[in-house]
């Protein structure tokens, strides 16, 4: 889990548009993140697995 001291930074408008990285909308992650769904790997392997991304289902069972 991100602190929530670096979640809040993040969501400042950085003085330069090379500063802005992105974060998982649901734990703050910063590393593996899916741009096309806006969260991380692991947040997204939860959902898809739980059935709530539509059109993503699991490859093996």
């Amino acid at each position: 889990m991100a602190r929530k001291a670096l979640k809040e930074k993040q969501k400042k408008k950085p003085k330069f548009s090379t500063r802005k990285y992105n974060r998982c909308k649901i734990c703050g992650r910063p590393r593996g993140y899916l741009r096309k769904y806006g969260v991380c790997r692991v947040c997204f392997r939860e959902l898809a697995h739980q059935g709530k991304i539509p059109g993503v289902k699991k490859a093996s069972w």
